[in-house]
């Protein structure tokens, strides 16, 4: 397929957005009303689809809100405000080649790249392929209205690979127009230029965005540059319906990838760099833009949901592969080189049944999503020249589709809640093979699964709810898991079996006071099949199902609004991910109690913010992480516990229709040495990714409202 040039695209889906929203600007005057809602008692839809207080519902769903997002924070990565959340496992690599590493519950830790085994969506939109590869570089914080996240069994109602659920939602614009910018530098040539206009009433609101990221990266051979867009329209013809048109791009061209490092040269030099990364400029460029379409309609007393969305993404990057083993490598190369093309769309009815006792709402509905690459594989040099495009020696089709129906209960019933869901999860995988030089390779592949999930709440008083949940999850091979079979056959791993997992959890909820609220979850994961490395050698890894693993785990949440100026928030997470069965990794055995490499034991947030007088805000975080082994036999040195702490403040004065704010932070103040992320069982034993030391952070913006 023929693709346009990506500046047209670009720019055919962004000069619409611009136009209409500059014809609003003379619409939007009048103030759109806007819903309010406490830090403690947030209102979300995820795990029910319909708008509910998260107090009220029998799972661990917690939300990070705008002031979250955006007070004293950079605005570039998840990484900055998702720690907040019990549960999660959010790790920087500083490598925006590689995206960051999010784990829930131990669901994604294994990911050598993107985010693995988790569902991303913003605004109602995938942001991660049907076969469970995402990647968190596509959600725009600078737009962002909240971000809600669920945990535990519910999770399942999204689908295959969904061991967690992250879901955000852009602002809409309201309110008197207004044009804004702010520029923000720091440590390691970080800056970040910023530009937006918003504005709405109670017909048509409008938010454009346009963003620049350039770092020289804190390791050498890190450096990047990031551009991002976006662009909402949002119209409310009648009080019964709203529609929302939503577009956004993600440009990285020529990221440089440090790649890991082993502990020896991490210890000598923590920004150190393999020498394979700069002999081979490993690299990597994104092209990646995507229009959705969101309606809602009220029927009665029930409601209809409609989304569309469709898009474009293009990636060329350039790894490490020695030439020696590039050049006898019949299959895959040392450049990976695909253009993917994805659409889908979801279709929700939501009734509420009159006639029984309580309030009982259903949902029935489904989600269809498919994504294409034209996926080619080069050799990653050209005679004596290395780091370059060279000879072709993959090339392929391969196209994932999942169409899953599902239906979902919530019951109201005096002081018992109940949540019951059932869906039926389909992935299809089909490879058709172009490059027959080493035979055929072509087939395809169906994994499919009926997912239930029940929850029951009893509120013991308004201010106590107890909840259990149970069900079934499966996560399915992604494509990268399946481009090699295990030895030297030249085949797609047709053979690998999706993980199951049966979850149980026990929660409670309590408001100790009108300022206080806590959440507390115990769990317990059991999984069979684990998807685990069989052999990892010279840049070609193959995955084969392991046996049992066994998750059990620990979550408290508390937030305070301790008086009028002061908040504070805790996180701690334990988790226990252990193998439950021996295996053979290779000739490698793995025992049973092996811990899983990824995921650490203990973690803690804390955040103490203070608010002395309007206009100024200061926040100090700590962060405490535990061990985190590095590969299955747990034989390699594990990646050492670490506590750090970072300080932020910003400033924010109003003058007329102009408002100016500053930001000032420094992370890592104690100037701790540690590795930030780790690379699940690299063959190279660069299992390590160092943080950086102390950073600094400035920036200043403006506003003028109309």
């Amino acid at each position: 397929m023929i693709h346009p040039p990506p500046f047209t695209l670009r720019y055919r889906l962004q000069l619409p957005l611009l136009v209409s929203g500059l014809g609003i600007c003379a619409l939007a005057q009048a103030q759109a009303p806007v819903a309010t809602t406490s830090v403690l008692e947030p209102v979300v839809i995820t795990g029910s689809y319909v708008p509910s207080a998260s107090f009220d519902l029998p799972f661990s769903v917690d939300t990070v809100s705008a002031e979250q997002i955006n007070d004293g924070q950079l605005g570039v990565n998840l990484s900055e405000v998702l720690g907040r959340v019990p549960g999660l496992v959010v790790q920087n690599r500083q490598n925006y080649a590689q995206d960051l590493q999010i784990s829930s519950r131990g669901y994604g830790a294994r990911s050598a790249f993107g985010i693995r085994g988790l569902k991303l969506i913003s605004d109602g939109i995938p942001a991660s392929t049907p076969d469970g590869q995402g990647q968190a570089a596509s959600l725009n914080l600078d737009v962002a209205d909240r971000i809600e996240v669920l945990r535990g069994p519910t999770s399942a109602i999204y689908g295959s690979n969904a061991g967690g659920v992250i879901q955000m939602f852009s602002r809409d614009g309201q309110g008197a127009p207004r044009v804004g910018a702010e520029t923000t530098f720091g440590s390691d040539g970080f800056n970040k230029n910023h530009l937006y206009s918003e504005g709405g009433n109670d017909k048509v609101g409008f938010l454009l965005d346009a963003s620049r990221m350039d770092t020289d990266g804190y390791r050498d051979h890190s450096a990047a540059r990031r551009d991002q867009t976006f662009g909402k329209l949002t119209f409310t013809p009648d009080q019964d319906s709203r529609l929302a048109l939503i577009y956004s791009s993600l440009e990285q061209n020529g990221t440089e990838d440090p790649l890991g490092q082993t502990w020896e040269a991490y210890k000598h030099d923590p920004r150190s760099v393999s020498p394979v990364a700069e002999t081979y400029n490993t690299r990597k460029s994104i092209d990646h833009q995507q229009l959705g379409l969101n309606y809602e309609r009220y029927i009665g007393d029930a409601t209809l949901q409609f989304n569309l969305y469709a898009g474009r993404r293009s990636v060329i990057q350039y790894l490490s592969i020695p030439r020696t083993v590039a050049s006898n490598s019949q299959r895959g190369g040392g450049v990976v080189d695909f253009d993917r093309e994805f659409h889908g769309g979801t279709l929700r009815w939501i009734q509420p049944i009159q006639g029984v006792p309580g309030d009982l709402t259903i949902t029935v509905g489904a989600d269809y999503d498919r994504s294409r690459d034209d996926r080619r594989g080069f050799q990653n040099f050209s005679g004596d020249t290395l780091g370059v495009k060279g000879e072709l020696r993959r090339d392929e089709q391969d196209t994932a589709t999942s169409l899953d129906p599902y239906v979902q209960a919530h019951w109201e019933l005096g002081r018992w809640t109940v949540d019951a869901g059932m869906r039926h999860s389909t992935m299809d995988m089909d490879v058709d093979d172009h490059y027959l030089a080493n035979g055929d390779a072509s087939g395809s592949k169906k994994y499919q699964r009926n997912i239930p999930s029940l929850s029951v709440m009893y509120a013991f008083t308004p201010e106590l709810h107890a909840y259990v949940s149970a069900g079934k999850a499966f996560e399915t091979p992604t494509q990268a898991e399946m481009a090699y079979a295990p030895g030297l056959v030249e085949s797609f791993n047709f053979g690998l079996e999706p993980s199951t997992s049966t979850q149980y959890e026990f929660g409670l909820k309590a408001r100790l006071n009108e300022r206080t609220r806590v959440n507390a979850a115990v769990f317990e994961i059991r999984t069979e099949d684990e998807i685990v490395v069989a052999s990892a050698t010279d840049g070609r890894t193959s995955y084969r199902n392991a046996g049992k693993t066994l998750r059990r785990g620990f979550e408290l949440g508390v937030q305070s609004e301790l008086n009028d100026h002061w908040q504070a928030t805790l996180a701690y997470t334990f988790l226990d991910a252990t193998y439950d069965e021996a295996f053979e990794q290779g000739t490698t055995p793995i025992d049973k109690g092996n811990r899983l490499p990824g995921v650490p034991r203990n973690s803690l947030f804390g955040e103490l913010t203070w608010k002395p007088v309007e206009g100024i805000a200061m926040g100090l975080e700590a962060q405490y992480r535990s061990d985190v082994q590095v590969e299955d036999s747990n034989a390699s040195k594990a990646a050492p516990s670490y506590t750090v702490f970072n300080w932020r403040t910003r400033f924010e004065q109003h003058l007329g229709p102009w408002t100016f704010h500053q930001l000032v932070r420094l992370d890592n103040l104690l100037d701790r040495q540690y590795v930030g992320s780790v690379i699940v069982g690299d063959s190279n034993g660069r299992y390590y990714e160092a943080a950086p030391g102390r950073a600094w952070y400035a920036g200043a913006g403006l506003e003028y409202q109309f």
